[in-house]
């Protein structure tokens, strides 16, 4: 039994750590795909646009959660729905790390 909680916990803390890993995000992938994002909120992330957001330094979970939000409809933007659909979880969280790196 005790052999048996040992495991258990030990694929717990794995499958934590990994999930984490995948939140956290890769900055160095998310530069690549934020070509795209530049026509819009600037090559460094900071936009020549009044109406379009500043996305340098924003938090992460902030940028992750926007994402997710336009790909779902949960929030209406035509641009950044069609933007956003064909995003991973894994672009997003790539995307939200380079961003927020971003100082």
């Amino acid at each position: 039994m005790k052999k048996q909680v040992l495991t258990l916990l030990a694929a717990s803390v794995l499958a934590v750590s990994a999930s984490s890993a995948i939140a956290a995000g890769d900055a160095a992938k998310g530069k690549a795909k934020a070509a795209s994002c530049a026509a819009c909120h600037g090559a460094d992330g900071i936009s020549k646009v009044p109406t379009y957001p500043n996305l340098k330094g924003q938090k992460a979970a902030y940028v992750a959660k926007q994402l997710k939000a336009f790909k779902s409809g949960a929030r209406k933007d035509p641009t950044m729905n069609a933007m956003s659909k064909p995003l991973s979880d894994a672009d997003m969280a790539n995307l939200a790390a380079y961003f927020a790196g971003l100082k």
